[in-house]
């Protein structure tokens, strides 16, 4: 019985396996985070299109700090929020590699605002990806520049105030006006057809520049926070969708040009 068990799971189609672009280093992301998801199809795309040897990241200060344990690709680490500076840099000097920057929501969108802006505004070619879990997972829960109203974080322990903290910065829509941005998006990757959407993105964007397409490619990637929210993961999947996807809509805000 053994030998015909064997025999049945050998004809068996592999559905999927793990990337040659991954380590075997586990990932040190908490149970249920979205950066998991997103490490992997970062090197899932990166493999099925022969790249490997030709994609430079960039990884920041924050939850993704280890990147270049879990990814082999040439990676490059840079200061607080200066990840699309640094991109910016490698790209010109080695315009033949494709070039990408991993940002959360406290690098990119709050210290890092004004690399972020120019950067687009430049239209590097480059692809920055931008996750957005509305909190400082790393540093202590902090809120950051997304954390929606009345959200309970280490730092606003009765919630957002607008009059108070201000508005979610809603920062994508913004980049979306810029000449450089030539494709802008909104995924996630909380459900199984979230993360097909959000691979079809990533692949998308790759191939613009793999074509010889000019411009930054913009990915925003709303994710969960298990820890910081206080959630299982299951909850907060849930609680993106009953009330985070209302204010961070998903879907194309700049298609690529025609």
């Amino acid at each position: 019985m053994e030998g015909v068990q064997c025999d049945y799971l050998s004809e068996l189609d592999v559905v999927w396996d793990r990337s040659e672009t991954l380590t075997e280093k586990p990932f040190h992301y908490c149970p249920g985070c979205g950066h998991s998801v997103m490490n992997r199809l970062l090197m899932e795309v990166v493999q099925e299109l022969g790249i490997q040897d030709k994609t430079i990241g960039v990884a920041p200060v924050g939850c993704a700090v280890f990147m270049y344990h879990y990814m082999d690709i040439d990676m490059q680490e840079a200061a607080h929020g200066r990840a699309s500076a640094v991109a910016t840099g490698i790209k010109r000097i080695l315009p033949d590699r494709f070039v990408f920057s991993y940002q959360g929501d406290g690098d990119l969108a709050a210290i890092g605002t004004a690399e972020t802006i120019h950067t687009v505004n430049r239209g590097e070619n480059i692809i920055m990806l931008f996750i957005n879990n509305g909190i400082y997972g790393m540093t202590g829960g902090q809120m950051a520049p997304t954390t929606l109203k009345g959200s309970i974080t280490s730092t606003t322990s009765s919630g957002r105030e607008y009059d108070r903290h201000g508005y979610p910065l809603d920062i994508t829509p913004l980049i979306s006006q810029l000449p450089g941005a030539s494709y802008v998006t909104r995924q996630s990757v909380d459900t199984a057809k979230a993360v097909r959407k959000t691979k079809k993105a990533l692949t998308k964007a790759f191939q613009f520049h793999m074509n010889g397409g000019e411009g930054v490619c913009f990915l925003e990637i709303v994710s969960n926070c298990p820890s910081g929210w206080k959630m299982t993961p299951i909850e907060s999947n849930e609680w993106l969708q009953d009330h985070v996807f209302n204010h961070y809509p998903l879907g194309d805000i700049k298609p690529f040009p025609k």
